[in-house]
């Protein structure tokens, strides 16, 4: 519970740091980071519930997103699926290197679909426009430097922390 405190509180300030560049700030996607670490680290259930709080809280302390519909809500739906994934996916796994990149990967490429899903149903539900291309810019076309960014950032850190010994999300040897 304090390692996923402690990646939440991250959740709410590196957003803060980076985004005080606003040009490359919101492209790099600062508070998936935390959350995509925390579902390595502290496995799926955590990693689900910090996905899920931290937009939210973020959203009601006015750092971002704003509106809380269908911004902050369609963004926690999408970062939940990204800290539960990454956790069960990466105990499920071989325990191989190529693993974490898949688990990374495919907890990234599900996490927007179900962003895309949701925020087509709110915005349908509040009566705003959102199609296929604003989809396809949001999840992938404008969040380009952020992707490469977690691709290259998340592995070497959870390599670095596990062989730290502050990974809670034990592997199974395969």
């Amino acid at each position: 519970m304090v390692y996923a405190a402690l990646y939440l509180a991250i959740a709410m300030v590196l957003p803060l740091i980076i985004l005080r560049i606003p040009e490359i700030g919101k492209a790099l996607s600062p508070m998936h980071i935390p959350v995509l670490l925390c579902g390595f680290m502290c496995g799926w259930p955590w990693g689900m519930a910090v996905g899920f709080i931290a937009p939210i809280l973020a959203s009601a302390a006015a750092v971002m997103p704003q509106p809380l519909v269908p911004n902050a809500l369609a963004m926690s739906l999408e970062m939940a699926v990204y800290g539960a994934m990454t956790g069960w996916l990466y105990t499920h796994l071989p325990n191989k290197k190529w693993a974490l990149y898949a688990a990374l990967v495919s907890a990234m490429l599900v996490g927007r679909l179900v962003w895309g899903v949701s925020r087509a149903v709110l915005s349908g539900l509040a009566q705003t426009p959102f199609g296929f291309e604003a989809f396809i810019a949001g999840a992938f076309v404008n969040a380009v430097p952020g992707i490469i960014l977690h691709i290259a950032l998340i592995p070497v850190l959870v390599m670095a922390m596990e062989r730290a010994g502050l990974s809670l999300n034990r592997k199974a040897d395969h």
